[in-house]
């Protein structure tokens, strides 16, 4: 029934899909390819089916005849984005208790469908989900590649491996009990298809647990994503070859300690061989100030798409009083360190990516990507170029992915959106998208 149902959400979707002719051609705009280089300006970009099959400009490349014409004047033309830290089985509701254990016969049905194409209706076309319900997790991800349900190309780690689970959450936390344990869960993971593992408070585990964890996932060719909450949490991580951290972390502590800034330097010096990532998730506390004292966006309608109007009705009770919601508690006092930290990371030789950790409380898939990208360059100093590069180039790097998306050039996959004014100059344009191409089909 279940399956039904999300078969059912992905035809309605598929028709809202653009998909006349297996040629098109978007021309006129000026393409920020990904890469780095300057713009290119009047742009023509040629797509065939699934893929990029030429790129010029209206002088040197000719459309041929029958292609149908998207037109991007006036436009900044980019690969689509990538979100490098989503929770499509979460969708903002403040209370994780009363979500666990209400919803988890929706997840796969309802929730993580709507929270993909939400995704996908913001411009992301590539995300990765850091944990939620194995098999759920898989099965929308599949069916997101097979065309049957619209949303972003999802890179999904399964449940998230840690000491203990939380009462209520085992069905998406699995908790490791010795060495032997973790490969074991490890390898039920690999075996089930996973692309990548996440694990969490890894300074409660033993070395020889995180180890195992991270040793075993190498061998089945799966990247290790861990939690940077607590200084011990990247000491072991950094010693057991973890590939990529996940958030800014330390709690209020005003900076990272010069031990850890030291084996991230030693870590990054191979960056050649194994780079070292980092995902900072940065804006759900720098916006949190914002979204407290603007609350309209909870009236936003964008946030709706796919759910239920119970499930709707269920979130915005919970957000009720959102300066009341214990996940932001400790927002004041850490909130002033973030930006020693994150100029930290951005010194320390680490490739940071842009994420989010969209759909924790108040944080709605629709918006979260163009939020972060928004707070590194108008707060924290980023080149709007540079941001762009951590939201598509380098993540498709880090999943192994570049060889077919993550910039707009031939032979990749047609991931493509396109604003309208200049994103360069102006980052916030990317909170609308007014292009979104993904493997060539044209959703908005």
């Amino acid at each position: 029934m279940r399956r039904c149902v999300l078969f059912v959400l992905g035809f309605a979707i598929a028709a809202v899909a653009q998909q006349s002719g297996a040629r098109k051609a978007l021309v006129g705009g000026t393409l920020i390819d990904g890469f780095g280089g300057p713009p290119l300006r009047n742009s023509v970009i040629l797509v065939d089916g699934e893929r990029i099959q030429a790129v010029g400009t209206v002088d040197s490349l000719p459309v041929p005849t029958g292609t149908e014409v998207i037109s991007t004047e006036g436009m900044s033309i980019l690969p689509g984005l990538w979100d490098m830290h989503v929770h499509t089985m979460l969708a903002g509701h403040s209370d994780y208790a009363h979500w666990d254990k209400t919803y988890p016969g929706q997840m796969e049905a309802v929730i993580m469908p709507a929270s993909a194409r939400q995704l996908l209706m913001a411009g992301v076309t590539s995300a990765r989900d850091l944990g939620g319900p194995l098999e759920a997790s898989i099965h929308v991800r599949d069916a997101i590649r097979a065309g049957k349900i619209a949303g972003p190309t999802l890179y999904v780690a399964g449940p998230f491996l840690q000491h203990e689970p939380y009462p209520g959450t085992e069905y998406f936390r699995w908790g490791i009990q010795d060495p032997a344990d973790a490969r074991a869960k490890v390898q039920k993971l690999a075996a089930a298809g996973v692309d990548c593992i996440k694990m969490i408070d890894q300074d409660q585990m033993t070395m020889d647990e995180v180890k195992a964890i991270v040793e075993e996932a190498h061998k089945h060719n799966l990247m290790v994503v861990a939690h940077a909450h607590r200084p011990n949490e990247i000491r072991n991580g950094l010693a057991a070859g973890v590939d990529d951290f996940e958030h800014t972390g330390l709690a209020t502590a005003p900076e990272y300690p010069a031990d850890i800034l030291d084996k991230i330097h030693e870590r990054a010096a191979q960056g050649n061989l194994a780079p070292l990532f980092w995902t900072p998730t940065i804006q759900v506390l720098w916006n949190y100030d914002y979204i407290r004292d603007h609350p309209e966006m909870i009236d936003d309608p964008r946030w709706h798409i796919g759910l239920p109007p119970t499930i709707i009705a269920d979130i915005r009770e919970s957000l009720r009083h959102i300066d009341q919601l214990e996940y932001y508690r400790m927002v004041p006092p850490r909130k002033p360190t973030l930006k020693r930290k994150f100029q930290q990371l951005r010194e320390s030789g680490a490739v940071l990516l842009v994420g989010t950790d969209s759909g924790v409380p108040a944080q709605f898939h629709f918006q979260t990507t163009w939020n972060e990208i928004d707070t590194w360059v108008r707060v924290m100093g980023v080149d709007p170029m540079d941001a762009i590069r951590a939201a598509t180039y380098w993540p498709s790097v880090a999943m192994k992915a570049d060889k077919e998306a993550g910039t707009v050039s031939p032979g990749k996959y047609a991931d493509i959106i396109a604003v309208r004014g200049d994103v360069l100059r102006y980052i916030d344009l990317l909170q609308n998208v007014d292009v979104v191409m993904k493997h060539g089909i044209r959703y908005r």
